[in-house]
């Protein structure tokens, strides 16, 4: 089975005229694979209306949900994990297969417990369809990289610059490096999904 691979919700950050953080939303991705849908990142406390919007447009309800994995521990990537009463919360390890074509990354820097969710056709002879309605873009043979605040956002990618909330500035960068060696395409934690190739942002994601 193909896994599809759908952005509920692009990450944000607003920040002040001195560049502090304000507020911070993370990403909130689907993957659906056979019959296992597993939920990357629950996002912020408050936004259970959106997720729960962004699901049922795809004919799904919270209780469908089956395995649910972190990015890492921060509140922002954590925020809703009690709504999905029905999944099992994974904390897999770097190597960890989720489903088939689904790996784990460790990719510390931002926090120690960073992790990526990789999605690989190659590893299931087949394309990775990555949609969320009946005009998204559908990319065959792509590796999408599920990253996190390990590279939350494309200015990041683009300068080639540590996330600015880092607890180690050398992984960091390491980690970027190992997820830029291996994606087609990333989708940030705080930011809109784009190719790496083409150094710009997919349109019709979200």
């Amino acid at each position: 089975m193909t896994p599809k691979v759908s952005v509920l919700k692009s990450g944000t950050l607003l920040r002040d005229d001195c560049g502090r953080i304000l507020d911070a939303r993370s990403s909130v991705t689907l993957i659906i694979t056979g019959q296992q849908k597993i939920l990357v990142d629950s996002g912020l406390e408050g936004e259970e209306e959106i997720i729960t919007r962004r699901l049922a447009e795809r004919g799904l309800e919270i209780g469908d949900i089956d395995t649910l994995i972190n990015t890492h521990s921060h509140a922002d990537h954590t925020g809703n994990n009690r709504l999905f009463f029905a999944a099992k919360i994974l904390s897999p390890q770097e190597g960890d297969e989720i489903a088939p074509g689904v790996k784990i990354m460790q990719t510390p820097g931002h926090s120690m417990d960073s992790i990526s969710v990789v999605v690989d056709s190659s590893m299931v002879h087949s394309g990775i369809v990555v949609s969320k309605k009946a005009n998204s873009p559908v990319f065959f043979g792509q590796v999408i990289a599920i990253a996190g605040d390990a590279l939350p956002t494309f200015g990041n990618f683009a300068k080639m610059v540590p996330p600015a909330l880092h607890v180690n500035r050398e992984l960091a960068i390491s980690s970027m490096s190992k997820i830029l060696k291996v994606a087609d395409i990333v989708i940030p934690g705080h930011d809109h999904p784009f190719s790496v190739s083409k150094r710009t942002y997919i349109e019709d994601w979200d």
